[in-house]
Order: C-alpha cells, then sequence, then structure tokens
C-alpha cells in the first residue's frame, strides 16, 4: 500500500511513525513532511498542503492507495473533498465538516443544538457590542479569534482591559480571517483533559486519553502556546470516557449528520473537568499536539486498519488494544516562542539520545549537514516506560542530549 501524509508537524511525525510500522505500507510519502517523516520515506516539497488542486494531483501522480490529512488548515481547505473526487481513499473530514474547528462559533451552535454540554457564549463581529459584553461581568474572560489561528487566538485573562485589546487585535486584522469574528465565552474552571476518537460518520472509538500542557512556563505560567508536552494515560473518574462518548462525541455526530456534515476521521474533544460535570471546551478536527506524540505509541492496533475501518463505516466492528507503558511528551521550542520564534540555530546532539526515547519532528528543517530549528516548536522527546514516572525520566534524559541557543521546554511535565 502507498500512502500520502499530508502535514510536517510534530502530530505528522507520530502519524507517519505510526503508519510506517504496519506491515501493509510499502511506501510512505510525506506533504510537505520534515527531516524526521524524510527517514521514513520520500518527502515532497515546494507544494502547499492547503492547495487542494495540488495536494490530490500529487496522490494521483504516485497512484497512492490512501491519503491521510493531519493538520487542520489542509481540513479546513477542503483536502478531502477534492481527493475524494479522485476515487482516492482520504481519512479526514470534509470541508464542511471541519467547520467544528475552523468555526468555533459554528461548533457552539452545534453543540448547543445537540445537547452538548459546553461553555455559555457570545458571538461578536463589532468591537462595541464585544467591549459592553464583557463591561457586564467580572472575570476570568475568555475571548477567542472564531477562525483557525495556529492555536494564538485565544486569550484567557482576570484583566479586563487585556480582553478588551484582544477582542481589538482580533477584529482588526490580528489574526487575518480568523478574527473576522471574535467568540467571549464563560470562564470553566477545573483541570483540562483530551479525548480522541476515530469516527466513522456515525460511531466513535475513543482513543486512550491524554492531558497536555497549554502554558509556556512551569506551574502553568506564561502565555498559551500550541502545547509544551503531554504524558498519557492519566488517571480519571470511573466512567469519564464513556460519559464523553455518549454525551458529547455520539450526539455530535448525530447532530452533523442531520445537518448533512457527517463526521469522518479523529475528533479531539477538549474538556473541563468543571465542578459541574465535564464540559467542552473545544473541538478540533485532527488529532491533537503533543498529545498523538504520546498516544499513537502506545497504540498496538494497526493504524492503517482502523483508518480504512472508519472510511468504510466499520468502526463498530474494531477493538483497539493498547500497550501498558506509559508515555510522556516534553517539547522542544525556540527562543522567543511562541511570539517571535527565533529560527535557524543548529540543533546539537540528536545523536545522543537514548535509542528507547523517540523524537518526533515539528519545526525542524536541513541545511547541508544541519538540523536547524525553522519553527516555535522544533521537537518532541518521548519517553516510554513502566509507569509515568519512569517514561518521564527517559524523557528528560532525551532533553538533556539536545541543545541550541536559547532552547526551551517545561521541566514539570507530567509531574503527577
Amino acid at each position: 500500500m502507498r500512502v500520502l501524509l499530508v502535514g510536517s508537524g510534530g502530530r505528522e511525525h507520530a502519524l507517519g511513525w505510526a503508519l510506517a510500522r504496519s506491515e501493509r505500507v510499502t511506501e510512505l510519502y510525506s506533504l510537505p513532511g520534515n527531516p524526521g517523516l524524510s527517514r521514513l520515506g520520500p518527502i515532497i516539497t515546494d507544494v502547499n498542503p492547503s492547495d487542494v488542486g495540488a495536494v490530490a494531483a500529487v496522490a494521483r501522480i504516485h497512484a497512492v492507495d490512501l491519503v491521510v490529512v493531519g493538520p487542520e488548515a489542509p481540513l479546513a481547505a477542503g483536502v478531502v473533498d477534492a481527493v475524494s473526487r479522485l476515487g482516492i481513499p482520504v481519512f479526514g473530514p470534509t470541508r464542511a465538516a471541519a467547520r467544528l474547528e475552523s468555526s468555533k462559533a459554528f461548533a457552539k451552535e452545534v453543540m448547543h443544538r445537540a445537547g452538548v454540554p459546553t461553555a455559555g457564549s457570545e458571538t461578536f463581529d463589532d468591537a462595541r457590542r464585544a467591549r459592553h459584553h464583557l463591561a457586564g461581568y467580572e472575570g476570568p474572560y475568555v475571548v477567542k479569534a472564531d477562525g483557525l489561528a495556529a492555536g494564538k487566538g485565544v486569550l484567557v485573562t482576570e484583566d479586563r482591559d487585556a480582553a478588551v485589546a484582544w477582542v481589538d487585535r482580533c477584529l482588526q486584522g490580528g489574526f487575518g480571517e480568523a478574527g473576522t469574528t471574535v467568540v467571549i465565552e464563560e470562564y470553566l474552571d477545573g483541570p483540562e483533559l483530551s479525548v480522541f476518537a476515530v469516527c466513522d460518520g456515525a460511531r466513535a472509538l475513543t482513543l486512550e486519553p491524554a492531558r497536555d500542557y497549554k502554558r509556556l512556563g512551569d506551574d502553568d505560567h506564561g502565555p498559551n502556546t500550541g502545547g509544551m508536552g503531554s504524558y498519557s494515560p492519566v488517571e480519571l473518574p470511573d466512567g469519564l470516557v464513556t460519559t464523553v462518548h455518549d454525551d458529547v462525541i455520539v450526539p455530535t455526530l448525530r447532530q452533523m449528520n442531520e445537518d448533512g456534515n457527517p463526521y469522518t476521521g479523529f475528533l479531539y474533544v477538549g474538556l473541563a473537568l468543571t465542578s459541574d460535570g465535564p464540559r467542552v471546551v473545544e473541538f478540533n478536527v485532527r488529532l491533537g499536539d503533543p498529545e498523538a506524540q504520546v498516544v499513537l505509541p502506545r497504540l498496538e492496533t494497526d493504524l492503517v486498519d482502523v483508518v480504512e475501518s472508519s472510511l468504510d463505516g466499520s468502526l463498530g466492528g474494531v477493538e483497539l488494544d493498547w500497550s501498558h507503558q506509559a508515555a510522556v511528551d516534553v517539547v522542544l521550542a525556540a527562543k522567543g516562542y511562541p511570539e517571535s520564534p527565533e529560527k535557524g540555530d543548529t540543533i546539537r546532539g540528536l545523536g545522543n539520545v537514548p535509542s528507547d526515547v523517540l523524537v518526533f519532528h515539528a519545526g525542524t528543517a536541513t541545511d547541508g549537514d544541519r538540523t536547524v530549528v525553522a519553527g516555535g516548536r522544533a521537537l518532541n522527546i518521548v519517553g516510554r516506560g513502566d509507569s509515568v514516572a519512569e517514561a518521564r525520566d527517559r524523557a528528560y534524559a532525551g532533553v538533556e542530549a539536545v541543545s541550541w541557543t536559547g532552547m526551551h521546554h517545561r521541566t514539570d511535565i507530567a509531574s503527577v
């Protein structure tokens, strides 16, 4: 089987690693890939993964048997629609279904109609009305750019002036088209948790949950990021994942079907475990990053089989097998991340990472014989062990082997 993987981040490297483990995969292409994915198969550069026609053409030219789309931007652009029109199996939601992530206002509407527990919210495209709304209550304030903003369009703050400034930043073009509408939400207290599922349009299989760390600094200080680390498994109250499946995922799939937008692919449910029970913070239409980097190494079922069962609507007959081992991911980020990451520094020590530690590339590039920083979150260092503590020790042993000027990472990932 020839597979084309669309994407270039740490999540995609983890997906590629999992796909390449399948005995059924004879060739793995990545578009545009990264230095880590290049070790698993050919990479196709100079093609924008959100150029739906170009991606479809690549899939046809290389006669691939399956396309797997990793990141949200190509999904929101309609890559799945374009590839499927050629008759090539493609895993991921259509452009219409991907609005669960590409429009927070759309996701709220779906949840409200489906009866899914979530934060109360109001949507604004007028700054004056948004300011008036913020003036009507005390913080914390949660202000979100409606569209895709690479994980940087959300502000959570106790400071009303900062919330107002964020509204202005969004509506004045600070996040481009993503910020032409803002969603102001009720603040949800309690720890956050990520629950993932693979969906076939009508049914869903939940994956092992993971917990991630959004803030830049230790003890959850600093700005929000795309994620600074994660671990799995997570100790949860009995029945919580079943509750999320029954009360969140199934009603959402049913509502999407009723609306004519059946949902196929990975679904990420971001939850807050509040005093009133679990409530949805957000949906993502793909695996989380960095959660995928700890969930996929624990999956023992062939990922290709799971994907094909999703595409042919037969998930009801699938049981997923999971490793008993834990996994911990520590993200290594560039100096200045998330606002102004510094790029170009040489990454040293990759060859010294212990052999039992996984290294998933994200924001890296090759410059001659050097591997260099090319994005805000450059590398994911994943340790595995018989306990979270053992996996954590191995992950940080890997972190110690790697360095570049200004490298930043949290020191408290999985300190449970």
